[in-house]
């Protein structure tokens, strides 16, 4: 039995600069420091911030006044900041920079006066946050999951009309529903450069490559995360079984009966030492060789703020 290993997998830029936030803030602030949300949709990574001393709340009313307050990789709708500066917060904000760059797009658009549209999943932090970017008395936002939703949207202008996605959504997910919104609001207006994370659509070609050789796909990473349920829907919709799985302590001997050759990934907040531990584990059942797969090489880094990292550890 042989294993390909997916090239590139796990961490992202963004999801290392979120996690380097909350562990300089650890180091510098005694405790509680709390963030607001899980800083990454990651299992292990929550836990492990947890023993050292960070607080995960989902309302910032959770947080007493002038504390430390970090806000997660997801970012936050403009009524949560107003929230925390009421709550006079000392605040860090880990909002991932190609989340920051559509806020400042549904921004700059529903200060025009536009509709705006989001296509993302309801309910994800990330959903949440986007949609809330836009001023009172400004543009209006409208969010839909499918291309089916277009026909429905009430909008004020069909002619001011603009777009923008979900970050860790599939390209070919958004495709069809953004050539929706183009036949129905031929002015539709959408950003220069996709907004899909360059991490994710990285991840998702380096499994495409994988499924064409394998039995089985792993993708380690947890069901809160969405570029991870991506990678495991792509993988189904390729032909092969795929298991979302958060570590070793999750595979199951039987999904081996039968496979000659297992693709592993990660999704971009599932951290490097998981794939080694689901590595070990597959080779105490059997797999004989280890194949990394050659991917597109990714050097993005995001800086840590200046505020933060000009403090004095303590």
């Amino acid at each position: 039995m042989k294993i390909l290993v997916a090239n590139p997998r796990g961490f992202c830029a963004g999801v290392e600069r979120a996690i380097a936030i909350v562990e300089q803030v650890l180091a510098r602030f005694p405790p509680p420091v709390y963030v607001r949300h899980e800083v990454v949709h990651n299992r292990v990574v929550v836990a492990d911030l947890k023993r050292r001393g960070a607080i995960f709340v989902d309302d910032i009313a959770a947080i007493p006044e002038g504390s430390l307050c970090i806000f997660s990789a997801h970012g936050v709708s403009l009524a949560v900041r107003a929230q925390a500066q009421q709550r006079n917060l000392q605040l860090f904000d880990a909002t991932c920079p190609l989340v920051a760059k559509v806020h400042l797009e549904v921004a700059r658009h529903c200060a025009s006066g536009a509709d705006v549209v989001l296509i993302g999943h309801r309910g994800h932090p990330e959903v949440e946050g986007t949609l809330g970017q836009c001023a009172a008395g400004a543009g209006r936002m409208h969010c839909i999951e499918s291309a089916a939703e277009v026909a429905g949207l009430a909008v004020r202008d069909p002619e001011r009309v603009a777009y923008v996605t979900q970050t860790t959504l599939s390209t070919a997910d958004t495709a069809a529903t953004i050539a929706a919104l183009r036949a129905r609001f031929p002015k539709l207006m959408g950003p220069r450069k996709s907004d899909i994370c360059y991490a994710t659509q990285n991840r998702q070609d380096a499994l495409r490559t994988l499924a064409a050789d394998c039995d089985l796909i792993l993708v380690i990473g947890s069901v809160t995360s969405s570029n991870s349920n991506r990678l495991r829907e792509l993988a189904t919709r390729q032909g092969v079984v795929a298991y979302l799985i958060d570590g070793p302590e999750d595979l199951q001997q039987s999904w081996l009966d039968g496979v000659e050759c297992i693709g592993l990934t990660a999704g971009a907040s599932a951290p490097e030492h998981l794939v080694t531990e689901v590595i070990d584990q597959l080779r105490a059942w059997g797999a004989a060789t280890i194949e990394e797969q050659p991917g597109q090489r990714e050097d993005v880094v995001f800086s840590l703020p200046k505020t933060l990292t000009d403090l004095p550890l303590s």
